[in-house]
């Protein structure tokens, strides 16, 4: 009986395997554009496409991350400034890609830019704090998306939405987790629009790799910060010595969790770019993969108990 169940396994992967090599033609022709490419995924992606020979519109947030990008790659790419907080410049760069494409339409929008900072409790933060993070994790993606959704039809393409394996379990406080959630509802509801017109959505949920996501610098600074606004009897709730041992975690737990080969994740966003047959999610990372998704579909109850078993304890 084990040994039909494993060849049934088996044999489905081979077929998957085999059913997801095939790659779109005419890559020179396809227009794909990338938000978030100062660094990371986004940096390592646009470079990558444009190996394979795409035509890649690489939109950065700094001139610096525009500059370093125009020096390792072809001619054939093209860099622009984007701020996705910023209707103004979502459109502007929309305008410039509808000159670029024309007829053709684009081929795909990889929807990247994303930040992580502020995070902590929920009663440290303002609502402020929590539109900061969603103006860049959730509405800068749907503006983006939006502004080239037309594009994307004519052309039977892509929209391809970075969330996370936060985006299925949500086991910190904060805005990250529920923009991520949003990322997965909007990437949802926009593939069942978008079937009857040929455009696939995909979605990459990847599990801890070392970006400025996680660098524990960044994360350790953000803490801090929070923690030094802090109102005094929020502060006494939480003990003197809390803040010390959540630095601890952030240097200890995070950098053990990182994956440091960030092309798992790049190979799934150019598979879902490029193959004829993309999958509808990606979960890149053996964390993702192992502990997070199964996690996710556990009662609530047995995730309680597993983040709380982790949590730093707190005074009262």
């Amino acid at each position: 009986m084990y040994l039909y169940l494993l060849g049934l396994v088996f044999f489905y992967y081979v077929y998957r395997w085999v059913r997801e090599l095939p790659r779109v033609p005419n890559k020179g022709s396809k227009y794909v554009y990338i938000t978030g490419c100062d660094s990371g995924f986004g940096n390592l992606l646009a470079r990558h496409l444009d190996k394979q020979g795409f035509r890649v519109i690489a939109a950065c947030f700094t001139e610096k991350g525009e500059g370093d990008l125009k020096k390792s790659c072809s001619s054939n790419l093209i860099t622009t400034h984007l701020d996705v907080r910023s209707k103004e410049s979502v459109a502007k760069v929309a305008a410039m890609i509808t000159d670029k494409v024309g007829e053709r339409g684009l081929w795909a929008v990889v929807n990247n830019a994303g930040v992580a900072i502020p995070s902590a409790p929920n009663d440290w933060l303002t609502i402020d704090d929590y539109k900061s993070m969603l103006d860049v994790n959730l509405n800068g993606l749907i503006a983006v998306t939006l502004s080239v959704l037309p594009l994307i039809k004519k052309a039977k393409g892509r929209v391809v939405n970075v969330a996370s394996v936060f985006g299925r379990i949500s086991v910190a406080g904060g805005p990250y987790t529920i923009s991520k959630y949003g990322v997965e509802a909007f990437n949802d509801s926009l593939r069942l629009n978008m079937t009857p017109f040929g455009v696939k959505v995909v979605c990459i949920e990847p599990g801890f790799f070392k970006t400025n996501v996680t660098e524990t610098s960044i994360l350790s600074n953000n803490v801090k910060m929070l923690w030094e606004r802090l109102p005094q009897d929020i502060k006494e709730d939480y003990g003197p010595e809390y803040l010390q041992k959540a630095l601890a975690v952030i240097k200890d737990k995070v950098t053990k969790i990182c994956d440091g080969d960030l092309m798992k994740v790049v190979n799934c966003m150019e598979h879902a770019v490029s193959a004829v047959r993309p999958r509808t999610r990606y979960s890149p990372g053996w964390d993702a993969k192992l502990f997070w998704l199964p996690l996710s579909y556990m009662p609530s109850c047995v995730t309680d108990y597993m983040m709380l078993r982790q949590a730093v304890p707190v005074a009262k």
